[in-house]
């Protein structure tokens, strides 16, 4: 195996030190292979480069290595921690891969702003309640995370029903003169008009805050303590109101089936593996509450698991030369325990851990200290519980199931899709799960921001990261056909010429898509892209697609044809969707650049399902361009830019007044004069300006 290897590269292996460390596997083109943390860095690198794997996933992983780069540490933990930060900095093709997700929603309680209400209260003095979603800071409470922006909601609705907190912004409690609805129906208490006093409403803050971290029993013992001291007093209005916030509370406890005393801040981990995927669900339990789950799809199970089993291996047989005990674990650790510590590694870089971890399987408790060490809170992990534990754990297990034979199921319905498309128009590809289609569809606002749109379907999904839209200018405004022309001259224009050029010529220059990064056709290397015009090989962006949709009927695909033509490309990969009659859905007709008869497909057809995906994700895509694109135009292109005295605001407010430029040139001196911030003098400059 060393033989397909550099001699530099053999050279760094062999000077590696035995310390504990992180390396990194590069392919000749720069990817990342593989991240992975060693003991002893010398012993483990070393065994990659003297065994022969063989054609095992190991083995093809080894053959690409051209490149390494190594960092060592002070400790095992440190490497782990490292480790993790660089699968989720790096995306390595031979990691178990969680895609980061959004971040999670928090439910915050703030008091800060200078706003005054109608009654001249302060809206600092009443905080509010709001969802939050980004970096959290000092100024302000946060209570999560939430799993979901949904269980923030609920969250929300059942303080408003108990503790009356307001969740209005503090300019619109600022222009309040008379309650809102929500005062009406028992959700708010009113603080913008001096409805509740501000010592009432801090101990409603208090009470709420005290029942998100879960102290329920207390909040109940105080309003119920608050209540006799009213009723002992003789104010039998306020006690009432305390009464019904007992009730209200009563009653969402006894909601709560799963309510708990003892766990308040626990995360419930359960993973599932089946059919070469892997599921794992995320409970979480939040001051006693149970506030649902979120389920979590990683990404290259299979390769990672080969290159964690030689690991394992490594490790122990690392640990019998040395002489060091022995842990209790198998030598090659199952893959529901390998994505389950990926997981759990990954997802808790950017997440605060809660002190306890409840799991379907066991954890290293090198990974539960490195953790700890990490977040500064002492965690627990337990992997076999009891009672209410025990009823969280197979809810949790029972939900990766079910979102895992989903996910297998939509897979399997896409690619049966993706064959049925495949069978329907006679085509050939090497393999059906590199089958790449990339569809085209121009989009303009009456010949205004002319915009087209590419969207590209490969592995039977879409895939956004590869889309691109192209600025059209230089056509007549409307001519959709001339706008054809130009998108697939500049898509496929310089794949042509370098599939003409020989291998060591340098492909020219080109025009790149505007408003956009370069394609990865233009940005590959000739010897890549030479074989531009066979069609099937390999999943490379760099090669001519195996299906190019154009939205239009013979027009648009007549276009697409002569420049197919000119560039002396396969006009068998191009098909139009023509529009049925009435262009309802399901109509569709496929129309052929080679001559053959369109073909009408069944309402039910598969492959109709898939072309009007495809076809349908183009023009979503090319719509919001191109209104977005139209906005930037119509402000940048504004009449009123120029006219001395007339700043962004200025034009705000006289674009707002009079609907838009045309509505400002109809206005005389005196309306122009109307607007805020605009004198006399003004007027008449902006209305000489406009005439």
């Amino acid at each position: 195996m060393s033989d397909a290897h550099s001699e530099q590269l053999l050279a760094e292996v062999a000077a590696l030190p035995q310390l504990p460390g992180v390396y990194r596997y590069f392919d000749a083109d720069g990817g990342v292979l593989y991240v992975g943390k060693a003991r002893n860095l010398k012993k483990r690198v070393s065994s990659y480069f003297q065994k022969n794997h063989g054609g095992t996933r190991i083995g093809h992983m080894v053959g690409r290595i051209a490149r390494m780069e190594t960092t060592v540490v002070r400790s095992e933990a440190e490497a782990l921690l490292l480790e993790n930060n660089l699968i989720k900095a790096l995306n390595p093709r031979f990691n178990i891969l969680f895609r980061d997700d959004k971040s999670y929603p928090y439910l915050k309680i703030t008091g800060a702003g200078d706003k005054v209400g109608g009654q001249g209260q302060s809206a600092a003095e009443f905080p509010r309640m709001a969802y939050y979603r980004g970096a959290v800071d000092r100024r302000h409470r946060y209570f999560g995370p939430y799993p979901s922006a949904w269980a923030v909601k609920e969250s929300i609705q059942l303080l408003q029903k108990v503790f009356r907190l307001r969740t209005c912004e503090d300019t619109v409690y600022a222009n309040r003169t008379r309650p809102c609805l929500l005062y009406q129906i028992k959700r708010c208490s009113g603080p913008c008009v001096g409805l509740v006093s501000r010592e009432d409403y801090v101990l409603a803050v208090q009470d709420a805050e005290t029942f998100l971290r879960g102290d329920t029993q207390q909040v109940l013992t105080q309003l119920e303590a608050r209540m006799m001291e009213h009723a002992e007093r003789l104010e039998f209005e306020q006690a009432a109101e305390l009464r019904n916030q007992v009730s209200a509370l009563s009653r969402v406890l006894h909601q709560q089936s799963v309510e708990t005393a003892s766990d308040k801040d626990v995360d419930i981990l359960a993973v599932k593996v089946q059919g070469g995927k892997a599921c794992v669900n995320l409970a979480m339990v939040r001051g006693g509450r149970h506030l649902g789950d979120r389920a979590y799809f990683p990404s290259h199970v299979e390769d990672a698991a080969a290159l964690q089993a030689l690991d394992d291996q490594l490790e122990e047989a690392g640990e019998q030369q040395a002489g060091a005990p022995q842990q209790a674990r198998p030598s090659v650790r199952p893959v529901e325990v390998q994505v389950l510590e990926a997981f759990v590694a990954q997802h808790y870089i950017g997440v605060p851990a809660p002190p306890a971890l409840i799991t379907s399987h066991p954890l290293d408790r090198g990974l539960i200290d490195a953790l700890s060490q990490q977040t500064g809170v002492r965690i627990g992990a337990v992997h076999n519980p009891r009672e209410q534990r025990r009823i969280w754990l197979e809810m949790a297990e029972k939900n990766a199931a079910i979102q895992l034979a989903r996910l297998l199921a939509e897979e399997g319905s896409q690619q049966a899709r993706t064959r049925a498309l495949v069978e329907t128009l006679d085509l050939t590809p090497d393999d059906l799960d590199a089958f790449r289609v990339e569809c085209f569809d121009i989009s303009h606002t009456g010949g205004e921001a002319t915009q087209a749109s590419c969207v590209v379907f490969h592995h039977h999904r879409m895939q956004n990261g590869e889309y691109r839209r192209y600025n059209i200018e230089g056509i007549t405004p409307g001519d959709d056909y001339a706008a054809m022309r130009q998108v697939i001259t500049r898509r496929y224009g310089r794949l042509a010429e370098v599939g003409r050029d020989p291998p060591d010529a340098a492909p020219p220059s080109g025009q790149e898509e505007a408003g956009a990064p370069p394609t990865a056709a233009d940005a590959t290397p000739p010897a890549a892209a030479a074989p531009a015009r066979k069609r099937g090989a390999g999943g490379s962006a760099a090669r001519l697609p195996d299906l190019v949709l154009i939205d239009g009927g013979k027009g648009q695909v007549g276009m697409a044809r002569e420049v197919f033509a000119e560039l002396g490309l396969d006009l068998s990969v191009i098909v139009g969707v023509k529009k049925g009659e009435g262009r309802k859905v399901g109509l569709e007709e496929l129309v052929f650049a080679d001559g053959r008869e369109s073909v009408a497909l069944g309402r039910d057809s598969a492959a109709l399902m898939l072309v009007a995906q495809i076809r349908d994700e183009a023009h979503r895509f090319a719509i919001t361009g191109m209104r977005a694109r139209l906005t930037r135009v119509r402000l940048s292109n504004s009449s009123l830019d120029g006219i001395p005295g007339v700043g962004p605001k200025k034009r705000a407010r006289l674009l707002q007044r009079f609907g838009g430029i045309r509505g400002v040139a109809s206005a005389g001196v005196d309306d122009i004069a109307t607007v805020e911030g605009i004198s006399r003098d003004l007027a008449e400059e902006i209305y000489r300006a406009l005439h």
